[in-house]
């Protein structure tokens, strides 16, 4: 049966979602990788397509059945990069379909761009509001104003997201983490409940960890000691330059930009922050 743009578009997206809550290594919101997994971590790629194309390259998951990868704030591209059209639906859209190829390997994390639209918040970037802007890149791209059921499959798609996860050598990847000033309220068991039982508003446990910048050495010891991990990688913060290190427990990875890189860790190995931090690849490496 011939299938429109729309309706391919939608159905990639759903059938990606239900693929997300069905994860076998999902506990709760949280993805537990085994022991002879890797994971390749990427920072935000916000639309960045070229870097999308060399992470599937690099991964080459029908080679590598115990290569995992997780993606995370893949949409509301810079407008300057991609003709004045916001096209980070493509990016998204691409990942949903390499989900439905590879159901076990290909893992996403909830994000703060990712959690506004899904909530309909209204996002400002360079005076402009990407929101907008990314709805309209949207209808661009399939060629018709009629997306509606092409948002409610993002939308479906959003919100299958977990929240976070772990590997058994003491490492915790998440988009963000919460802001030290929010550590008081914050509910670290947000990553154990199931996606409907997940409070997804301003200011929950969910938008505290996906939006937080602030991270303290008392924030990161007092988090690893609650989720038993040693090191933090995450996106999140922008980096020109493609990485940050702080506190020798937190790597700050982006994925967006010409100096874009990922991180590829072997869970059967301990590492030290220099050791991680030795593993960080860049994506223009990538041929």
């Amino acid at each position: 049966m011939y299938l429109s743009r729309l309706e391919s578009a939608s159905k990639a997206l759903r059938r990606a979602a239900a693929l997300n809550l069905e994860d076998p290594i999902r506990e709760g919101s949280l993805l537990c990788f085994p022991e002879n997994g890797h994971v390749v971590m990427t920072g935000d790629l916000h639309g960045h397509h070229r870097n999308f194309e060399k992470l599937v390259k690099y991964c080459s998951l029908e080679g590598a059945p115990h290569r995992h990868v997780l993606l995370h704030e893949m949409i509301h591209a810079d407008l300057d990069v991609s003709g004045g059209v916001d096209r980070s639906f493509e990016v998204l859209l691409d990942a949903a379909k390499w989900k439905t190829f590879f159901p076990d390997q290909v893992h996403f994390l909830q994000s703060n761009h990712e959690l506004a639209h899904l909530q309909k918040q209204s996002i400002t970037k360079g005076g402009r509001l990407v929101n907008d802007d990314f709805e309209r890149g949207v209808a661009e791209i399939l060629e018709t104003t009629q997306i509606e059921c092409v948002l409610d499959g993002i939308d479906e798609f959003l919100a299958s997201f977990p929240i976070a996860a772990r590997s058994p050598n003491r490492i915790f990847y998440s988009h963000s983490l919460p802001d030290a000033g929010d550590l008081n309220h914050f509910d670290p068991d947000c990553v154990r409940q199931a996606a409907e039982e997940l409070d997804l508003t301003e200011n929950g446990s969910v938008y505290e960890l996906v939006w937080g910048r602030r991270h303290t050495p008392e924030l990161l010891e007092e988090l690893g000691h609650t989720w038993d991990v040693n090191f933090f990688l995450m996106g999140h913060q922008p980096q020109e330059f493609g990485y940050q290190v702080h506190h020798d427990r937190l790597i700050i990875l982006a994925s967006d930009n010409n100096h874009g890189v990922f991180l590829p860790v072997d869970c059967s190995k301990d590492y030290t922050i220099e050791e991680l931090t030795g593993r960080i690849r860049p994506f223009a490496g990538v041929i």
